[in-house]
């Protein structure tokens, strides 16, 4: 469970990190309606460029607190709930839209391994 719960954290922060860094103004497949950036899919679930921007950082803080979690283990589950509940948010905004399956899939999975990552950290520790 050990070497598991290391290979979600690093999965969901790497994934995350990208998303938000270089990624960031790159078109992509699983972009909501036919945004081709990231302001341009914010704009399309009704949300403002400063909303972009704080989501995106707080996206970025958790991922760099799941990283720091391999060395320092109570950050693990803070802010692989923070991750969780921004992406159930990323999920409801593609069904809010009426987004097709597939662009659901990236929020959705790193939704499954925020939540997986918190169960397991409850486990060993309990």
């Amino acid at each position: 469970m050990k070497y598991l719960k290391q290979i979600l954290i690093l999965t969901v922060s790497i994934v995350v990190l990208s998303a938000w860094t270089w990624r960031l103004n790159m078109a992509t497949i699983f972009r909501g309606e036919d945004a081709t950036t990231m302001l341009d899919e914010f704009l399309i679930y009704g949300l403002n460029e400063n909303i972009m921007y704080i989501i995106g950082g707080l996206k970025i803080l958790a991922a760099l607190g799941l990283l720091l979690g391999l060395i320092y283990k109570k950050f693990i589950i803070p802010c692989a709930l923070v991750i969780a509940t921004l992406m159930l948010g990323a999920v409801f905004m593609h069904f809010k839209v009426s987004d097709e399956i597939h662009k659901f899939f990236p929020s959705a999975l790193m939704l499954i391994c925020s939540l997986s990552i918190i169960f397991i950290s409850k486990r060993v520790t309990a």
